[in-house]
């Protein structure tokens, strides 16, 4: 989601002298390039004076554009997999996790997950299979995805991370604890997985957990603090 050389000015001209500058510096207002080159010259002048404010700029003018493509995929984002899901089946906001079983920083969000789950019972949790590291994790999401088809995911999802990374035994113990029927070459599964990694790169995720909450995107074991705020958030906002 690169944000272009225009779309910058027009958005930073945005938050520096307000609206009728965006119409400007994006060239939504018919002129002989004369207005447009002195909106331009003050907002060059601005930043040469304060460039403190372009990082800032910059991440305000992200989140817009990741906000957009959230709405414009919410219903994607937001309906799970067969029972890939916990908490309310009609919760008020939804909070979704791209995972991957190998994934350390996924294991050591689950307590949060499980957590907020707990105190709240609005809140609807999908998970969304993302398996980037590699054939164990592959392996196990096509697994997951069974599971989540013969109503065992939870189960499933728990058991797994409780055993460590996906290795091949700690993948087949959990399977037969569960009785999970794999399900090889499964065409929802690979659909599945392949819309995935597809609304994963519309939204800019750069790894896994990556979580959506409302319109923001968070990314990393950001914490139960983080993400308690984000649900808050969507809630006022609904």
């Amino acid at each position: 989601m690169a944000v272009g050389r225009s779309s910058i000015i027009a958005g930073i001209a945005g938050l520096v002298i307000g609206g009728g500058a965006v119409a400007l510096a994006s060239g939504g207002v018919d002129t002989d390039g004369t207005d447009r080159a002195r909106v331009e010259g003050i907002v060059k002048s601005y930043l040469l004076e304060n460039p403190q404010i372009i990082p800032e700029a910059m991440e305000v003018l992200r989140n817009r554009d990741t906000a957009n493509v959230v709405k414009a995929n919410r219903t994607a984002l937001e309906k799970p997999f067969a029972g890939a899901w916990a908490g309310a089946e009609d919760g008020d906001v939804v909070l979704v996790q791209f995972f991957d079983y190998a994934c350390g920083f996924c294991r050591k969000s689950n307590p949060e997950i499980d957590r907020l789950i707990a105190e709240d019972k609005k809140l609807k949790v999908v998970w969304r299979e993302l398996p980037v590291l590699g054939p164990d994790s592959q392996a196990a999401a096509e697994l997951s995805l069974a599971a989540a088809k013969q109503g065992r995911f939870r189960q499933f999802h728990e058991r797994l991370f409780e055993a460590g990374r996906p290795a091949p035994e700690a993948v087949a113990q959990v399977r037969q604890q569960l009785g999970v029927r794999p399900m090889p070459g499964d065409a929802d599964a690979q659909a599945e997985m392949a819309k995935n990694f597809q609304l994963a790169r519309s939204i800019g995720a750069t790894g896994t957990p990556t979580f959506v909450v409302g319109d923001k995107v968070l990314q990393g074991a950001v914490g139960y603090d983080a993400l308690k705020e984000a649900i808050g958030q969507a809630r006022r906002r609904s």
